[in-house]
């Protein structure tokens, strides 16, 4: 079985969706599959070895040049490779997690046009490769982004088609009009191209079946994996004071940082500022220094200056590392999440987790029983949640336990390669 797994870079930020991709194609690899995982936009920066071919489809200086000026849509190949040099896609943010969805409209509606958008040449590049060079018998794409090309690879290449979700409609849905409606429109047209849907959870399933108007038996769930090496090893020992919660995600508005400084302001306010301790750590993008400002200002109000640290973006070691440093682990996200690696990686080390009751998260602790559900969008809730995590210790250091048994058990990288084959087996003769 011959794979081609085309995935989308997001430029020197650590993924999540990076590091999933990189993990599933590893753990899929080691399961016999013949599988390429190809980069698309700025090559694939993940916290483990990296599983993709030396190249980029699709460009992003040059899709966003070929959507700027007509004459790089005809520009010479050599033109192309010059743009595509490694060291300065890296370099991009245009992509990453911290790009505004509002400045790029144009170009996203343009990509899913597919053939009839300003980036046909690199459609016709990739359809070329994957036709001459690979000839693979399935072909998956990583999110409904690229849905635009699903139905030139099915004429060129003849083979199945499918796309996983992974949370682009929070993207989309931050274009403004009247590239919402007009992204939309074409998502919805060309998902009737694609042969099936991959989703992490049953609750996003159905969400993005309602979102792109799609019937909900064309989607498959694959629940998340991880990498279990150097996670869950020893016994955690950890004073009992200072209490302290971890956040380990990007920095953005999305991921909800400011509320969870506003729960501890609260906590603090019930238990002393002397007992309490937050830790942050996540990759931030300069469009959300401001922001970042706003929840350090937050925190600076409350008097809890001394009792918070940002260490930045963590490799792999420092990620564990940072987990293995704090009580539990509260990313409490506005939006409703469809992925929560972060929650399985809080668990594989024994740290129990604070969640929000929407999105993946009901899912993930009914899988693993690694932690508490607080009332969506309420500090007050997520207070009362986080204290009693602080005060029951011997039902916290339960949680912890039974999260991470659950997680070497079911949630190992293993196990998701193990689903993703049985669905490709759904449509590639063995």
């Amino acid at each position: 079985m011959r794979i081609a797994y085309i995935a989308a870079g997001a430029a020197g930020m650590y993924c999540g969706s990076c590091i999933n991709d990189n993990t599933l194609a590893l753990a899929l690899r080691h399961k016999g599959v013949d599988l390429s995982l190809i980069p698309t936009y700025t090559p694939l920066r993940t916290d483990g070895p990296d599983a993709s071919i030396d190249r980029v489809f699709y460009g992003g200086i040059n899709v966003y040049l070929q959507q700027k000026l007509a004459f790089f849509r005809r520009a010479p190949e050599l033109v192309d490779r010059l743009m595509n040099a490694r060291t300065l896609l890296k370099s991009l943010s245009w992509f990453s997690g911290s790009t505004h969805a509002e400045e790029l409209g144009a170009l996203t509606v343009s990509i899913l046009k597919g053939e009839e958008g300003a980036q046909r040449k690199e459609l016709e590049k990739l359809a070329r490769w994957l036709k001459d060079d690979l000839r693979p018998d399935l072909v998956h794409l990583t999110n409904s982004m690229f849905l635009g090309v699903v139905r030139e690879l099915k004429r060129e290449l003849g083979v199945p088609v499918l796309c996983s979700v992974q949370g682009e409609e929070v993207f989309l849905n931050g274009l403004v009009e009247p590239y919402r409606d007009e992204a939309l429109h074409a998502m919805r047209d060309r998902a009737g191209d694609v042969d099936a849907f991959v989703a992490t959870c049953e609750w996003y399933a159905a969400s993005m079946a309602a979102y792109l108007n799609a019937p909900r038996e064309r989607f498959h769930v694959v629940p998340l994996g991880i990498r279990l090496d150097g996670h869950g090893r020893g016994e955690r020992v950890l004073p009992e004071m200072p209490f302290t919660i971890g956040y380990m995600a990007r920095i953005a508005p999305e991921k909800g940082l400011h509320l969870l400084a506003d729960a501890v302001g609260r906590l603090a306010e019930r238990v002393g500022k002397e007992n309490i301790r937050l830790l942050a750590a996540g990759y931030l993008g300069r469009r959300e220094k401001r922001y970042f400002r706003q929840v350090v200002s937050l925190i600076e109000s409350r008097g809890l200056s001394d009792a918070f640290e940002y260490r930045g973006e963590v490799d792999r070691r420092q990620k564990i590392d940072f987990l293995n440093s704090v009580h539990v682990l509260s990313v409490p996200t506005p939006y409703r999440e469809p992925k929560g690696l972060f929650v399985l990686e809080a668990l594989a080390n024994g740290t129990p987790v604070v969640q929000p009751r929407h999105g993946a998260f009901p899912e993930l602790l009914e899988r693993t029983g690694g932690g508490i559900l607080v009332e969506p969008d309420s500090p007050a809730a997520l207070a009362e949640g986080l204290f009693r995590m602080m005060s029951d210790r011997e039902a916290r250091e339960a949680m912890g336990r039974q999260g991470r048994e659950a997680v070497h058990r079911t949630a190992g990288d293993a196990c998701m390669a193990g689903a993703m084959l049985n669905v490709y087996r759904h449509f590639v003769a063995v």
